[in-house]
């Protein structure tokens, strides 16, 4: 091999050596690998931690599914503002609230079992605890709020402006059927009567309030069955369930007296004149010292079964409860005790487990 032959084999061998060298760093790529790793590992940014609050479940935003509520027709107009709010607030679902009487209300949640809640203006017989436990319900009590029940004459009318509850009776069981038999001064024209009838809570409530008292058994008790029938065997005298036909009806004449819940006297007073009853008003002041005569609780009831597989319910019902006080003068009744309301949200506390 010539010399200048290996010379050049010499710096073609020592310049692979040095770009080897040179290239060295390129190696070593692997270390910024891991940092990209490491970077792609990294926590995310933290999610916004869960609410402490336990009550975020039962808001009406974070509940759906149907809701359905029957009974009274004095609890109804409540039921359905808070029905109203309900969705104003948030809820999605379907509720539907039927004015259909206590009586047929207690029927279609502890009988068919239709219903998720029923609203009633007394509280609930024995007889339909049994007709619940019948079918695996175990009815929860919640007061609402209080009723002043007004006793109403056309606003057409002159000459009345206070009954005693012995006048009262005396007419609705039909001992008076004529004004002036309920005073002599009044005019002699014959008293017609409009009342709810016999499903309605009101009508139970002032046949044991008013008209049996003055209907007794053979051992001189008030007796509510002779009470009932004593009223809806009332000549000419018209029934209804539905509030509105009852306040037509009165507003027509001004010889006409019917009885119903404060709310409706509220909604249609230019047509109407409420009667004083032993000289007291239905007012909130009379109505919460317990010298209004006619006063009487509105509830709303539920079970824990339903209220637990159907948060919903659950959620209506805090809803009611935490939102009531705030609404109910508006519509026309009083607010409950503060004690019955606070049991009214125990009960809801137990029946949910929270």
């Amino acid at each position: 091999m010539s010399k200048i032959v290996r010379t050049l084999l010499f710096v073609m061998t020592a310049m692979s050596l040095l770009l080897a060298a040179c290239g060295a760093p390129a190696v070593e790529a692997p270390v910024a690998t891991e940092a990209v790793v490491e970077a792609t590992e990294a926590p995310a940014e933290p999610t916004a931690a869960p609410t402490d609050d336990p009550m975020a479940m039962y808001a009406p935003d974070a509940v759906t599914g149907d809701i359905i509520t029957a009974g009274s027709s004095t609890v109804f107009p409540l039921s359905e503002r808070m029905a109203e709010l309900f969705q104003q607030e948030g809820y999605t679902g379907n509720i539907t609230v039927d004015s259909i009487g206590s009586g047929a209300g207690f029927e279609r949640f502890c009988v068919a079992g239709e219903s998720d809640i029923a609203n009633a203006s007394r509280a609930i017989k024995d007889s339909e605890v049994e007709a619940c436990a019948a079918i695996g319900r175990e009815p929860l009590e919640f007061r609402v709020g209080t009723d002043a029940l007004a006793v109403v004459v056309s606003a057409q009318n002159d000459f009345v402006t206070n009954l005693t509850k012995e006048q009262l009776g005396k007419i609705f069981s039909g001992e008076f059927t004529t004004w002036d038999q309920v005073d002599a001064s009044y005019p002699a024209e014959t008293i017609l009567v409009y009342s709810p009838g016999s499903d309605s809570g009101t009508f139970d409530y002032f046949v044991e309030a008013v008209v049996a008292p003055l209907t007794l058994n053979a051992d001189g008790k008030a007796d509510v069955t002779l009470g009932e029938e004593a009223l809806l065997g009332l000549e000419g005298a018209q029934f209804s369930e539905d509030d509105n036909v009852l306040v037509k009806g009165v507003e027509g004449s001004p010889y006409a007296i019917g009885y119903f819940g404060y709310a409706y006297f509220v909604e249609n007073q230019g047509a109407l004149k409420a009667l004083d009853i032993e000289g007291v008003a239905p007012n909130q002041e009379d109505v919460d010292n317990g010298t209004y005569p006619l006063a009487r609780p509105l509830f709303i009831y539920s079970d824990a079964t339903i209220m637990t597989e159907k948060p919903q319910v659950a959620a209506f019902i805090y809803f009611y409860l935490s939102n009531v006080n705030d609404n109910i003068v508006d519509v026309g009744y009083f607010p409950a005790p503060a004690d019955a309301l606070q049991s009214a949200m125990d009960a809801w506390t137990a029946g949910t487990g929270n």
